[in-house]
């Protein structure tokens, strides 16, 4: 019985064909039983069954175009996507089987567009609907006759392409898709600017996976190609699956540190420019492994991201913090939040609770963001800033100098502080154009009415050069390096000397605890 239904699935007609069958043979049996009955004489039993198989084979045929049509019409409906009228995922498994020859290369390419959300919610489902079908005539325009497109389903497109070099063909193809997706696309009246991430896999007739695992690799590899910046073609390569096993088993491990309580969180002082007394801390998570060794937070915090741990991580890090800064009188109280946590919309809710269960006074909270955070996902991070600002709580932002941030930019998210990065101190000494730069960037900040903040100074030449160009704290090694939160109230009362690093014999040591918690 599961064998006839699977005959019947893999060939819709049959679905026309066995019961006209089982029909015909009806037909058949009461033609017999007619003809010898011998009710009816021979003569008229004889013309009535060539009447009747003369009608029925006209009624057959009829039936059997019309099925057959309708089989046909249903079938395809079911292999096409309705938005962009492309063979979708069923259709591109469908194909694998019935279009590959075993002596064939396959190859598929997975495309996910970068962006698209964005989309969707600054200008309407309606605006990312017609971007969909410009990108599948897009598509279709890039394989031309060499190979088919497919929309998967959501912002997901595939490519496939069977014959020799398969692959380097479907590279090419890629690229030039990439190309033409580095334009804007017309939409209405507006200009929407969309990328790609693309994975890519191939088999051969020594490696014959089926298109279910030709695709997971394909998606594998387009992860790998998100991760590496975007707008860029990678080929799965099986490090990927061993990176894919490295990762979940370190989830695993972060899940057992959240549990077993082996984060900690170290703070670093910020000086008052002039005074030189603390004005500030900042929040550095670490990790106590079991075996000892501590870990900072760029080896873990971006599997915690991918893989959504970093939501309850960011929780418990505003939870300990403000808890242990209550009591340092009127000090403020930074810390890193990541960009999957600003584009939770749960978050700033989560925040409120925390501050009403700890007591913490928001006036005295800095929340610092990097401006990837912000791009990422505009529309629900002002969304979540606001509220963050309803409740009294500072916004910083974080790593100025490494992006593009403009004028616009800053206005349009309202920051309290900005902290310049590191980079930009170190080399603003010996770069004319990055001295500029930053003394520009410090008169900007006063104009909008922002505080500044330097970060990593780590001499004393760097810290009077900041000083001299306005800058309103100070932060970094000079000063003081991150310390448990045990060690914070006896430094609170008295000012800061400095160390410089340029002639310290830890000057070789570079700075774990200038690291973002990002958390």
């Amino acid at each position: 019985m599961a064998k006839s239904l699977s005959k019947l699935g893999s060939n819709p007609r049959l679905l026309v064909f066995a019961p006209m069958l089982v029909l015909t043979l009806i037909f058949v049996i009461t033609c017999a039983l007619l003809l010898f009955s011998g009710d009816v004489p021979r003569a008229s039993a004889s013309a009535l069954i060539i009447g009747g198989i003369a009608t029925y084979s006209l009624a057959a045929a009829f039936l059997a175009h019309i099925g057959i049509k309708t089989v046909d019409e249903l079938q395809s409906m079911g292999m096409t996507d309705s938005l962009s009228a492309l063979p979708n995922r069923r259709a591109l498994h469908h194909h694998a089987i019935t279009r590959t020859k075993d002596s064939d290369e396959l190859a598929v390419a997975l495309i996910d567009l970068d962006g698209f959300k964005i989309v969707n919610d600054l200008y309407g489902h309606h605006v990312g609907d017609q971007v969909i079908k410009e990108v599948a005539a897009m598509l279709r325009s890039v394989c031309g006759k060499d190979a088919v497109p497919y929309r998967l389903g959501g912002d997901e497109f595939a490519i496939g392409m069977a014959g020799p070099l398969a692959g380097t063909i479907l590279e090419g193809i890629c690229r030039n898709l990439l190309d033409k997706l580095s334009q804007t696309i017309p939409v209405q009246d507006r200009r929407i600017g969309i990328g790609a991430s693309i994975g890519l896999a191939r088999s051969s007739p020594a490696d014959r996976p089926n298109s279910s695992e030709l695709l997971r690799r394909a998606d594998v590899a387009m992860y790998a190609s998100k991760r590496g910046g975007k707008m860029r073609c990678s080929w799965f390569r099986p490090e990927f699956d061993r990176n894919l096993e490295a990762i979940r088993d370190m989830n695993n491990e972060l899940r057992d540190a959240l549990l077993n309580n082996e984060f900690r969180i170290q703070y670093q002082p910020l000086v008052d420019a002039a005074s030189r007394q603390i004005v500030a801390v900042e929040s550095l998570l670490r990790w106590e492994r079991p075996d000892g060794k501590i870990i900072g937070p760029g080896a873990f915090v971006p599997i915690a991201e991918e893989t959504g741990l970093i939501n309850a991580i960011g929780l418990w890090v505003l939870r300990q913090s403000c808890q242990d800064a209550l009591g340092w009188g009127k000090i403020k109280l930074s810390v890193n939040i990541s960009a999957a946590q600003l584009r939770n919309p749960e978050f700033p809710i989560q925040l409120g609770q925390i501050i009403d269960e700890t007591g913490f006074p928001a006036e005295r909270l800095d929340l610092e963001i990097t401006e990837t955070s912000l791009i990422l996902d505009p529309v629900v991070a002002e969304r979540s800033l606001d509220i963050i600002r309803g409740f009294g709580v500072n916004v910083v932002l974080d790593d100025f100098g490494t992006g593009y941030a403009s004028i616009g930019f800053l206005r349009q998210f309202r920051f309290n502080k900005l902290k310049l990065d590191r980079s930009l101190i170190v080399n603003s000494a010996a770069d004319e154009s990055l001295r500029a730069m930053m003394l520009s960037s410090i008169s900007m900040a006063r104009a909008l009415n922002m505080d500044v903040t330097a970060e990593g100074v780590e001499t004393q030449a760097q810290a009077d050069l900041v000083r001299a160009a306005g800058c309103d704290q100070i932060q970094g090694w000079l000063y003081f390096k991150a310390m448990p939160a045990k060690d914070i109230e006896q430094h609170l009362s008295v000012p800061a000397t400095g160390t410089d690093l340029l002639s310290a014999s830890s000057h070789t040591v570079k700075s774990t605890d200038q690291e973002s918690a990002a958390a």
